[in-house]
């Protein structure tokens, strides 16, 4: 009896372990400042890319209303990128991981549907771009709200509402990339 009690417990340990896993995994649940309102219409976040994503725009620093993802993720584009096509591979997506299309037509708050449309990655991906350029997030970005990837490398930029890249250097200390 007591090996079946124990292992029931180490059965119960292991999943609460692995809810606490998945937990910190998620998005914030906190409410951040620059983080875009969310309409009681959207539908609930999956982390599977089988879902409709979402765009929405969000006043983040210095850079007035940009673009960011369903969780107020601040999205950016490559300058080494052309229209309809992504030069990010191999380690580059480790730090910038692409957004992915999802399924079916993408959720937009604040963005022009003209303005939105995917490329297919040579993988045979879809990633959603921006007036053609495909969209990325920056892996040091951790919350909603941040954007240490602007001017990284001077190649990386946020985009503004309109679709358009936004080339202002950040403020404040460091080295000016973001890191």
């Amino acid at each position: 009896m007591k090996s079946v009690v124990k292992r029931v417990m180490s059965g119960l340990a292991v999943g609460v372990l692995g809810l606490s896993g998945l937990t910190a995994c998620g998005s914030d649940d906190s409410p951040a400042a620059s983080a875009p309102s969310s309409s009681s219409s959207s539908s609930s976040s999956s982390s599977s890319g089988a879902a409709a994503v979402k765009l929405a725009t969000a006043t983040v620093g210095d850079y007035g209303k940009i673009i960011v993802d369903g969780n107020g993720r601040t999205v950016y584009v490559f300058d080494k990128d052309t229209s309809g096509t992504s030069n990010c591979s191999g380690d580059c997506l480790a730090k910038w991981p692409v957004v992915p299309a999802g399924d079916g037509t993408p959720q937009l708050e604040g963005i022009d549907a003209s303005l939105v449309s995917t490329v297919t990655r040579a993988d045979g991906s879809k990633q959603l771009a921006v007036k053609g350029l495909p969209l990325y997030l920056f892996a040091t970005d951790s919350a909603a709200g941040e954007a240490k990837g602007q001017a990284v490398g001077g190649v990386w930029w946020v985009v503004g509402a309109d679709g358009q890249k936004i080339t202002t250097k950040p403020g404040g200390s460091g080295n000016g990339y973001g890191y």
